[in-house]
């Protein structure tokens, strides 16, 4: 194959935006990750009211008592793919220790696309379609996947913006469980 080096370049730009997931780069000076907040420096999470795959209303504010890992997520979002069998396995390993994982998508395409996706992966746990208010509560959702663990009092305890390990979410999962 003869291949032409602009358009070689852009295919490796492009391959290698796909491989590194679909979290842009953080600005603001902020970290793209802050884990594990002490108590006293958490801030409370938004309170929100969306509905489910069911149509049932979900509150944010219903699972207080509860470590909720809040993770919004899109179809198309490769990183996405990779963390939601493991968030299926936490929610599995620690429901009965007070813990819950709330997907909120992002797709455009809303319950049309969400539906077989979550259907095709076995989630279970709740998932609702995201609205730009909730977004804009959460500081604006500028890269994927995010996500926020809330503490049992509903305050947010870490941030991750892009992919992190598994033992990352599941060491501070046990910790603010514990």
């Amino acid at each position: 194959m003869n291949f032409r080096l602009p358009g070689l370049t852009a295919f490796l730009c492009a391959a290698l935006l796909a491989l590194s997931g679909c979290a842009s780069i953080i600005t603001r000076g902020e970290p793209a990750s802050r884990n594990a907040r002490k108590a006293a420096d958490r801030k409370p999470a938004p309170d929100f009211e969306l509905k489910d795959v069911h149509g049932r209303t979900i509150r944010l504010s219903e699972y207080r008592g509860q470590v909720v890992l809040l993770n919004f997520w899109a179809t198309w979002c490769g990183p996405c793919k990779i963390e939601i069998p493991w968030f299926v396995e936490f929610q599995r390993t620690f429901k009965d220790r007070g813990f819950t994982v709330i997907g909120v998508s992002v797709d455009e395409d809303g319950w049309d696309a969400v539906r077989p996706f979550l259907a095709a992966r076995q989630v279970n746990y709740p998932v609702v379609i995201s609205t730009p208010e909730v977004e804009m509560k959460y500081g604006g959702v500028e890269a994927l996947p995010m996500s926020f663990l809330i503490d049992r009092e509903g305050r947010i305890a870490s941030t991750h913006v892009g992919l992190v390990t598994k033992k990352t979410y599941e060491e501070e999962i046990r910790q603010l469980l514990d």
